[in-house]
């Protein structure tokens, strides 16, 4: 090694300190900027902001290989990615800085940059001042990083003669080690702030569904029937808790809406009286009660992103002809209509469907509660027969009647498609995948649904043998899903157990398999188990 190398060389001890130098840096810029979030409003914190815009920017099939393999739990997993990633980064800038300390500091706000650019970008940004988090952040990083690198790099009386290479003998360590110590403190108390802060800014939105007093609907639902419900165990409940209720959006963030504040806007096309109402406008209008079950796009043959509820709202139809809407049918100008997110999602939905009949709702009520603000408190759109991309917007703050020609809501823009109903699909609850149960009779059971349609019929086969018609629960409605079960002669040995359905139209649910991508899944669902 000649003697040029050797100077320019960076002893693993000093490197190590220039890595943890860096990821002390990350965490004061990522604690800086969540504490100015806080202040600003949390979705334009860095890791929410580069998160939702990756999400954007993620293909159809990925965010689908992702919602399959991590469920709901598929945020979280972008996030921490997002954050492993910035923590790489970080350990790679503060070990740079050992010797250029300028350009280390220049990688922060480079960090910075993109954070900016992706708050302000978001369909939900309300402006430069979205920008402030991460270039405030980012600032606070650089000067942190450039003032410990310095630490390391500064040579005391005792470090080696000019010239000698980078090394750990030589470092400012008591200047370091104060300057790190009080900058890891500094960096929790600012992250515990800007957590305490953004918290607080929901209060308003958590006070204000905790004082909603849900009125006794003028139409309310029918009692489940007596039978709907079976008592087989491993069968999911005929009405799903709200909070198992499958979560499927892309908000990093859930929005908190202060319900005193909320107003939502219907415009456009075919809209003679263009209406703004509040929420208490619509807790004194005329609400229904109905069962519904709601089914995720998302969601694969066998899949669990399928739930039924009890909604409470206003009939969406009713609202759309006051403002003299008219559906396609009729002589309506407009065949879409896009409902908007305080968060930026749009929606778009037939409007012919909307106005069918059907019990198309703006639900602010959810299993004898106010909506959840997981699943859009104050008030959320629920169609029943429509995937859930193309009809149940949540956090939903305005409604645009114009025509599938004139725009492309978020997810045909990626390819999913303009029209999705709602396919004819059943799942076995049980037994469950690789199973054993014991020879003799075992229960199969379990779910199918083909809202708007009804369940007219569900077959099992056991292996290559004939489909055997299954008992069906009682039905609550067409707009809900059904309960079935079959008592099977289960004999030792490895079988196949293959289950399908048929609506009340005389569809029989297809064996082909296609993708959820562009209308939803289809086929037929099967579970392998060995009898013991």
């Amino acid at each position: 090694m000649t003697e040029t190398d050797e100077r320019h060389r960076i002893r693993p001890g000093l490197a190590a300190l220039g890595a943890l130098s860096g990821v002390l840096t990350g965490f004061a810029a990522l604690a800086v900027a969540e504490l100015v979030a806080g202040v600003v409003r949390p979705q334009a914190g860095p890791v929410v902001a580069v998160g939702g815009a990756a999400i954007d920017r993620t293909p159809s099939a990925v965010k689908d290989w992702a919602i399959r393999n991590f469920g709901t739990d598929d945020k979280l997993v972008l996030q921490l990615g997002i954050l492993a990633v910035l923590a790489l980064f970080a350990l790679l800038l503060g070990i740079v800085a050992l010797r250029f300390r300028r350009s280390g500091s220049a990688g922060v706000l480079l960090f910075g940059a993109v954070g900016a650019m992706a708050a302000t970008s978001r369909p939900d940004s309300t402006g430069l001042l979205d920008a402030l988090p991460s270039v405030t952040g980012a600032v606070a990083g650089a000067g942190l990083l450039y003032v410990l690198a310095g630490r390391l790099t500064r040579r005391s009386e005792a470090a080696p003669t000019q010239g000698a290479p980078l090394s750990d003998a030589g470092w400012d360590r008591r200047g370091f080690v104060i300057m790190a110590t009080a900058a890891a403190a500094a960096s929790a108390g600012a992250g515990a702030l800007g957590r305490s802060l953004s918290g607080s800014r929901g209060q308003n939105a958590v006070i204000s569904r905790r004082n909603v007093v849900l009125p006794a609907p003028a139409s309310p639902a029918a009692p489940v029937p007596k039978g709907a419900g079976l008592r087989i165990p491993g069968v999911s409940a005929f009405t799903t808790p709200n909070s198992d209720f499958y979560r499927v959006d892309t908000a990093l963030v859930v929005p908190k809406v202060d319900a005193t504040a909320w107003q939502l806007r219907i415009h456009g096309r075919g809209v003679r009286r263009p209406l703004m109402l509040s929420f208490a406008d619509l807790l004194r209008r005329e609400l229904i009660e109905r069962d519904i079950t709601l089914t995720c796009v998302s969601n694969e043959v066998g899949g669990p992103y399928v739930g039924n509820a009890r909604w409470i709202g206003v009939r969406l139809a009713d609202l759309l002809a006051e403002c003299g809407v008219k559906p396609p049918s009729k002589g309506g100008p407009a065949d879409q209509l896009v409902a908007r997110s305080v968060d930026g999602m749009t929606i778009g939905s037939p409007v012919e469907d909307v106005m069918d009949g059907r019990d198309a709702l703006l639900a602010v009520g959810m299993n004898g509660e106010p909506l959840p603000f997981d699943h859009g408190f104050p008030v959320r759109m629920v169609v029943p027969g429509l995937y859930g991309f193309v009809s149940a917007c949540k956090w939903i703050k305005d409604i645009e009647l114009t025509t599938f020609e004139a725009y492309d809501p978020y997810w045909v823009k990626r390819g999913w498609a303009r029209r999705a109903p709602i396919k004819t699909e059943s799942r076995i609850d049980t037994p469950k995948p690789f199973a054993r149960p014991r020879a003799g009779t075992v229960m199969v059971a379990g779910v199918a649904w083909a809202q708007h349609r009804g369940i007219d019929k569900v077959e099992v086969r056991i292996d290559d043998g004939p489909w055997r018609e299954a008992r069906l629960a009682a039905e609550d409605t067409r707009d809900t899903w059904r309960q079935w079960s079959l008592a099977w002669q289960a004999a030792k040995g490895g079988h196949t157990i293959t289950v399908r359905a048929t609506d009340r139209t005389g569809q029989v649910q297809t064996d082909k398999r296609t993708k959820t991508i562009p209308d939803g899944a289809s086929g037929r669902h099967s579970v392998v188990v060995t009898v013991e």
